[in-house]
């Protein structure tokens, strides 16, 4: 409305359209709310009413439908529909869900209102900003047909008996029909924030975006874990078992070849390749272990103890299957944390300890070590925090100057019927 423009562009028209049909839809949905209830409560006494009051109660569900396609003329943002599709095919599972949604009882509330308040708000709001400057602009034209030529009535209040007063009433006329345009333009914003504050808030929407962006980020995650796997399998069943042929035939050649530069090249060969299948190896290992497919968290963390240069005592309990995607989360968590102990603690032991409670995995990684960790300064704290927040999950880190560093791990899980 800000624009020079508006009154050459189509939203004046949009807002009147907007508001004339808001009256015509008010007026249908009085009379048929009024018509439905009142049967229905009239045949209720011998219960062939009950299914017109059921009727009645659910009379929100169609007001609210036209509201949010009525709100198309004059709001671009689309309005969503907050109704959940039922669980279940056929019209008793659909009952069931419409009248158990605080949607549908909301909407009813709308409708009441819009019925019995709004409507005839909407048709004040066009005959003030719209018939009233048309009747003073059409002024000369009353006065030449119904006023011979001698007077004319204008609004119905006063009378005009020369020509130069109703064609000057004709351009007040017009003027006040600019000016109007511009309070359609309000009105009709007004009533269209109204309408969505009522039956389509940008709140709800919000929420729903937030839950469905939850939904996706979950499915995500099982995606790529699945790709890592689907990575892991590729490499351990095709290019590590090409390694493995190609070291073995290496070895036979080398214990064939005579003694010479043949031989020491073999000799060479042989043993790069040995280095590449071990850094193969360790790669796949990275990527997805297949310790933790097979036996579980408590194994692959048992395994990455191991492998620590740092002496790690592990007290996990789990006596069953978590999660793929948690399970893979809480192992690299485990390895990267003894990792960051090592190169920056100066710790001389770990411990890693973990228990399912409540429906959340917790796993504390403690180290004798200085202390004065700072997720801040590159410690791969930030890169743990970001996997664990994908899952819903939390990460605290204590530290104090001196020592010790806890780094707790909690991550929202349920078992699964995987076997252990």
């Amino acid at each position: 409305m800000s624009r020079p423009n508006f009154l050459l562009s189509a939203w004046p028209w949009r807002s009147a359209g907007y508001l004339v049909t808001g009256a015509v839809t008010g007026a249908a949905a009085l009379v048929a709310i009024v018509t439905v209830a009142a049967v229905g409560g009239i045949l209720a006494l011998v219960l062939v009413g009950l299914p017109l009051l059921i009727v009645t109660a659910l009379a929100g569900i169609p007001v609210a439908w036209a509201e949010r396609r009525r709100l198309r003329l004059i709001d671009l943002d689309p309005v969503s529909d907050p109704h959940r599709t039922p669980a279940a095919p056929g019209p008793r599972a659909w009952l069931t869900t419409r009248l158990r949604e605080r949607a549908t009882w909301r909407e009813l509330g709308f409708a009441l209102l819009f019925a019995g308040l709004l409507w005839p708000v909407d048709a004040l709001a066009v005959a003030v900003a719209l018939l009233f400057p048309l009747s003073m602009a059409v002024t000369p034209l009353l006065m030449a047909t119904a006023g011979d030529g001698r007077e004319a009535k204008v609004l119905k209040q006063w009378t005009v008996t020369t020509w130069p007063a109703a064609f000057g009433v004709a351009v007040l006329g017009i003027v006040l029909l600019g000016l109007c345009a511009y309070v359609l333009g309000v009105a009709a914003g007004a009533r269209a924030e109204l309408t969505r504050l009522l039956i389509a808030s940008r709140e709800e929407d919000l929420g729903a975006k937030v839950v469905e962006l939850a939904r996706s980020r979950v499915r995500l995650v099982d995606a790529f874990e699945a790709e890592r796997r689907r990575i892991e399998r590729d490499l351990h069943d095709g290019a590590q078992q090409r390694l493995v042929a190609l070291t073995m035939t290496l070895g036979l050649a080398r214990l064939d070849a005579p003694p010479g530069p043949l031989a020491d090249q073999l000799a060479k060969a042989h043993e790069e390749a040995g280095e590449a299948l071990a850094e193969l190896r360790e790669l796949i290992h990275g990527i997805h272990p297949k310790v933790i497919e097979d036996y579980g968290l408590r194994a692959a963390v048992s395994d990455a103890a191991d492998r620590s240069a740092v002496p790690v005592d592990v007290d996990l309990v789990l006596p069953g299957r978590l999660p793929r995607a948690v399970e893979s989360a809480a192992y690299f968590v485990v390895c990267e944390a003894p990792a960051n102990i090592a190169r920056h603690s100066g710790a001389n032991r770990a411990e890693v300890t973990g228990h399912h409670r409540e429906g959340r995995l917790f796993l504390d990684v403690r180290d004798d070590g200085r202390g004065g960790a700072d997720a801040t300064a590159g410690s791969g704290l930030t890169g743990l925090a970001d996997r664990v927040s994908v899952l819903d999950g939390r990460l605290s880190l204590s530290s104090p100057p001196g020592g010790p560093t806890v780094l707790r791990v909690e991550l929202p899980c349920e078992w699964t019927d995987r076997s252990a």
